[in-house]
């Protein structure tokens, strides 16, 4: 009980025994058993990243990245992902970012669905005063990341890292239009093909390709009688999807 439940104490745990179990023991003789934390580690409450697992359904995380044309032009990346179904939410581009133009983009996401309460960003300059009261203002909570821990936004991070390593570490974009392409496909890909452990694992959205009702195999590695395995290329190659379909007589 005290692994599963860091924030009990001992008289809470001694009282879920007699309540539940009803196995009567002095909070001194649960204290006595309760594991001992390590010297120099925190104490066993809440931390941030146990707090954004809680209420991960309703939080939304934002955050900025740049992307460089072959011409060297400088384009800045927005993107916004939910942290509970690791959907990509919103991906957007600009050569001059400012606080207007990223709440404009804000409140298009927020304005789609009602679910979220929770805004996580950093402490950047373009998350002015005003847009922060703005956002507010359509019924979210802002949550700003310490300063100089991009762990506290690790969420919208690691999907920055991957958007990198899959899609622009390999292909140049030619001009603005043709990222915007790149990155529209990418993200398709992303919440519609491509697994996350994370999620079981299971795609973030509704899958791009619906599975066949084929005849179930007798074996886990093989597949059942009558259909086939169909690829399909994303980006002209760079990764592909895979489904199940009827195979052709």
């Amino acid at each position: 009980m005290a692994q599963e439940n860091p924030l009990w104490g001992e008289e809470r745990i001694a009282n879920e025994l007699l309540v539940k179990l009803n196995i009567r023991v002095s909070p001194r003789t649960v204290r006595k058993y309760m594991p001992k934390a390590p010297p120099g580690q925190p104490r066993g409450d809440q931390r941030w990243s146990t707090f954004l697992k809680n209420p991960a359904k309703v939080i939304l995380a934002c955050d900025f990245f740049i992307a460089v044309t072959a011409t060297f032009r400088m384009l800045y990346v927005f993107v916004v992902i939910e942290h509970g179904s690791r959907r990509l939410k919103h991906v957007a581009i600009t050569a001059h970012p400012s606080a207007n133009w990223t709440l404009q983009q804000l409140r298009e996401v927020v304005g789609e669905d009602s679910s979220n309460r929770y805004l996580l960003h950093d402490r950047d300059n373009i998350f002015a005063k005003h847009l922060d009261e703005s956002i507010k203002a359509l019924g979210l909570s802002i949550l700003k990341s310490p300063p100089r821990s991009p762990k506290a936004n690790s969420i919208c991070e690691r999907v920055v890292g991957t958007l990198r390593r899959e899609c622009l570490d390999w292909l140049i974009p030619m001009t603005e239009s043709h990222l915007r392409e790149i990155l529209k496909c990418w993200v398709a890909h992303y919440n519609g093909g491509r697994p996350h452990s994370s999620l079981g694992p299971n795609v973030p959205g509704p899958p791009n390709t619906v599975a066949t009702s084929a005849r179930p195999s007798n074996f886990r590695h093989r597949l059942g009688e009558g259909v086939a395995v169909r690829s399909n290329p994303v980006l002209g190659g760079l990764h592909h999807e895979y489904s199940v379909v009827p195979a052709i007589a």
